[in-house]
């Protein structure tokens, strides 16, 4: 018998709960899963960073930290954390995720926002450019960014992506590295931002980086809120050297209702919408790293806590 602590907001508990026995059940493993349970007997953790654990020294027992969100920058620089931490990664959070970032790629692509909204009723017979015309360009090429690309790649559109380390991607140009930030920027009439939120990352698109986009370029935020300071962005949006942003993470959520962004026609706000975990498939994703970690073998998207994801 293994015991599983459950360390997230006690609503979620529920939710998390069958999908969890349903596949430990098919797993043949014997568990026990708890929200309450002494530390020292702990084998593995279920956490999400807004529980109220946030103290991880006396769980020395414990054999993996599963973390139920894709973002790690709440925990990843908790000192008390000395056990594996793995991110999560799971199919229904991809899915969503490229859901919501070709449908609004589309939509601006295809301009749907001046025939939604046209209250002077103007007929603008002017057609968009075939999606082989258009170039989008892609900051982050993780699992959720890969995903993206390539189901952009294959509507037709010209997708380029940029990561910090290597990537191939079919269809996808992919570049690396600080010398080819300026190339992947210079090609972005609709720019993705699916950064992890590290040092290195916090602040990236800024008055420099953004006045390498072409005039009039469209920017989409699902990644993280810190990737942007808001000031250049709120300076680009007002020039028009931005036409218009998709935003769905902030530094403050929820979004303060006096925050520039709100007031802004040309900026969309979604509150933090674009993917979230579902329980069904992310305990899958649970339980398979428990039988990984059961028959001692690595964990499935283990976090290198030095580079921060």
């Amino acid at each position: 018998m293994i015991n599983i602590l459950f360390a997230a907001q006690p609503d979620q508990f529920p939710i998390y709960e069958k999908h969890l026995a349903h596949f430990l059940r098919k797993k043949n493993i014997a568990a026990y899963l708890s929200m309450k349970l002494p530390p020292e007997i702990v084998d593995y953790i279920v956490y999400a960073p807004n529980s109220v654990i946030t103290n991880l020294s006396s769980y020395t027992r414990c054999k993996a930290v599963l973390n139920l969100w894709a973002g790690v920058e709440k925990i990843v620089g908790n000192k008390t954390l000395t056990q594996p931490l793995c991110r999560m990664v799971d199919s229904g959070l991809q899915q969503g995720m490229t859901e919501w970032v070709v449908g609004h790629t589309l939509r601006y692509h295809l301009g749907i926002d001046k025939h939604i909204v046209n209250p002077n009723k103007i007929w603008e017979n002017d057609q968009p450019p075939l999606a082989q015309d258009r170039s989008i360009s892609i900051l982050g090429l993780g699992v959720l960014g890969t995903a993206c690309a390539k189901s952009l790649s294959q509507i037709g559109f010209k997708v380029n992506g940029w990561s910090k380390s290597p990537k191939e991607i079919p269809n996808v140009e992919t570049y690396h590295g600080n010398s080819k930030l300026k190339t992947v920027l210079n090609s972005a009439e609709i720019l993705i931002l699916l950064l992890p939120d590290t040092p290195d990352t916090q602040d990236l698109i800024n008055t420099k980086t953004l006045s390498y986009l072409p005039a009039g370029s469209v920017l989409i935020n699902p990644g993280r809120g810190s990737l942007i300071d808001d000031d250049a962005l709120i300076s680009a949006l007002t020039s028009g050297r931005v036409s218009a942003a998709c935003l769905d993470v902030f530094r403050t959520e929820p979004l303060p209702p006096n925050h520039p962004y709100w007031q802004m026609p040309n900026v969309t706000v979604t509150p933090h919408i674009a993917s979230g975990t579902r329980a069904a498939t992310a305990a899958e994703v649970i339980v398979e790293n428990i039988v990984r970690g059961q028959k001692g073998l690595p964990f499935l998207y283990q976090v290198d806590r030095k580079a921060g994801y």
